[in-house]
C-alpha cells in the first residue's frame, strides 16, 4: 500500500463532491465535459482492475469511492442535459 497513491486519490477525490454539488444545484451542463468525465471513469476503472488483478490492497476502496463520485457526476450531466432539452422544447 503506497501512501503516495492514497494521497493522490484523496486529492482527486476532494474535488468530486463540489463538482457533484454544483451539477445538482445548477441543473446545467455548462462548464462540464462529458468526454472528460468518461476519460476519468476509464482511468478509475483501470485502477480498480489493476488492484483486483495485480496488486490487491486496501487502496482499492479509494478508487471505488472516486469511481462512484464520477459516475454520480456523469448521471447528473445526463439529468441536466435532459432538463436543458426540456426547457428548450418548453
Amino acid at each position: 500500500m503506497s501512501i503516495f497513491e492514497i494521497m493522490m486519490l484523496l486529492c482527486f477525490g476532494l474535488a468530486w463532491p463540489l463538482s457533484i454539488y454544483k451539477s445538482y444545484k445548477s441543473r446545467s451542463t455548462k462548464g462540464k465535459s462529458l468526454l472528460f468525465l468518461y476519460v476519468v471513469l476509464v482511468g478509475y476503472v483501470a485502477g480498480v482492475l489493476h488492484k483486483i488483478f495485480y496488486h490487491a490492497d486496501g487502496v482499492i476502496v479509494f478508487y471505488i469511492i472516486n469511481l462512484l463520485m464520477v459516475i454520480t457526476d456523469t448521471v447528473l450531466f445526463y439529468r441536466n442535459l435532459w432538463i436543458e432539452k426540456k426547457l428548450l422544447a418548453g
